[in-house]
């Protein structure tokens, strides 16, 4: 291990060997934290060419378990979103593809932040989860097309510890251990293919723009090098995604957005990252015949009536479709007012997100215990002209003192400006195994 270590900060490359001795030491307890320590700041400063990328990767995701999904038919096409605030869209796509006859296996977490994760929003449904053995859930997909369950076993154990070591040795920030982290992961899945949400701006992982690019890149030719065909978009996200931030409040968000009643941007990003799952999973020649297959599923009512059968196959209460207000109800509402007329030139997406976290829709610690009804829904966004005393944005609380500390909070999120501005861009590029396009 010294001599890797060595190797590495003179700034030589690894060999694949080298890489697997370093994992499979780490992860079985025979390498101790402070010689990994050492090298992955040597790796920080010295970073890693795109083999050594791929061998990292391979290592993390031979780690531990490999999920098997052979017996479900078809090609199975994962989505993954780098994360944001009002980031529902797992929820309302998965419908939308899977009623154009794609499978769609999905694994999801619980979430550490400022909202749960999939698995928490889907549990503001009444009896819904995701215990299931792999008989009922290999079944589900293959009769519906869909079911999201619960990461079981142990995928990538090499990255849960890896992770945990470079947030306290300062070596998060590098796009290689990145890139290695999030694609062990989904490759460990079982997927044939992979979309990816690269989120950019201020509530997102990567805050500049070009960091996004590149770290889309990287994973895009970790997912091709590893035979999976793998997409990025990068997309926006200074502002919340949709309007609704908290559980509940994005379950009922994209229960809408299958109606045809969801906010612009929320439709518009589905409707793109699932023509790109159609696309991957061979069921569309191209994009704008997958754009097109994502909309009639919405306009024929086909995606929710597949969120109806998903929802009543994974134990939950489907009239909820048909009546929202059966999900968990905040106990007061506040309306958040405009201290001034203009048009609103930024709403800091993370502002918004802490916001959320501190009225106790998300986890500060895994132990934390999520309140699912609690929550932000914006009234206006990014562009939008209000005068004074319109209302901003719509505070769910059930806890008067964390309200006040919500607001004091929110108070920074807003600036609004005379000057007109135009609405953000929602789609900054696509990167693919063909290459990079900036739109």
């Amino acid at each position: 291990m010294v001599d890797i270590i060595s190797k590495k900060k003179e700034g030589s490359a690894l060999s694949r060997e080298e890489i697997i001795y370093f994992i499979e030491g780490y992860t079985n307890g025979n390498i101790p934290d402070y010689q990994v320590s050492a090298l992955l700041m040597a790796i920080f400063f010295q970073k890693m060419n795109k083999e050594e990328t791929v061998y990292l990767t391979e290592a993390m995701m031979n780690s531990g378990d490999l999920i098997d999904l052979s017996d479900i038919e078809g090609i199975k096409v994962d989505k993954h979103s780098t994360g944001g605030v009002g980031d529902k869209t797992s929820i309302a796509l998965g419908a939308m593809v899977a009623a154009c006859g794609v499978p769609v296996a999905k694994m999801s977490g619980r979430g550490l932040g400022h909202t749960g994760g999939t698995i928490d929003k889907l549990e503001a449904i009444s009896g819904f989860t995701v215990d299931m053995t792999k008989e009922q859930f290999v079944n589900n997909v293959n009769e519906i097309k869909l079911a999201i369950g619960g990461q079981t076993g142990d995928l990538a154990p090499a990255d849960k510890k890896l992770y945990a070591l470079r947030d306290v040795t300062a070596t998060v920030d590098n796009i290689s251990l990145i890139a290695s982290s999030i694609m062990s992961k989904k490759l460990a899945s079982g997927a044939n293919a992979i979309v990816l949400d690269v989120k950019t701006g201020s509530g997102a992982f990567m805050k500049d723009l070009d960091d996004s690019f590149d770290l889309a890149q990287e994973m895009v030719q970790i997912g091709c090098q590893m035979n999976r065909e793998t997409v990025a978009l990068i997309t926006d996200m200074d502002q919340p995604l949709g309007c609704a931030v908290g559980n509940s409040l994005e379950v009922k968000e994209a229960i809408e957005t299958l109606k045809g009643n969801g906010p612009k941007d929320f439709t518009n990003l589905c409707i793109h990252l699932g023509a790109y799952m159609l696309l991957l999973a061979e069921r569309v020649a191209t994009v704008e015949d997958g754009k097109k297959m994502i909309q009639d599923t919405i306009d024929q009512g086909t995606a929710l009536m597949v969120f109806e059968k998903f929802i009543q196959a994974q134990g939950g209460d489907p009239k909820v479709i048909y009546n929202t207000d059966l999900l968990s109800k905040s106990k007061g509402i506040y309306r958040l007012q405009a201290l001034e007329q203009g048009y609103i030139h930024k709403i800091q997406a993370d502002i918004i997100g802490m916001s959320a976290l501190v009225l106790g829709a998300g986890r500060e610690t895994k132990e934390s215990v999520i309140d699912l009804s609690v929550g932000i829904v914006l009234n206006k966004k990014i562009g939008d002209f209000v005068e004074k005393g319109d209302i901003l944005a719509y505070v769910h609380y059930n806890d008067e003192s964390k309200k006040e500390d919500a607001l004091q909070l929110l108070e920074n999120a807003y600036e609004i400006n005379e000057i007109k501005v135009q609405q953000r861009q929602l789609i900054f590029g696509i990167v693919s195994k063909e290459g990079m396009k900036r739109l």
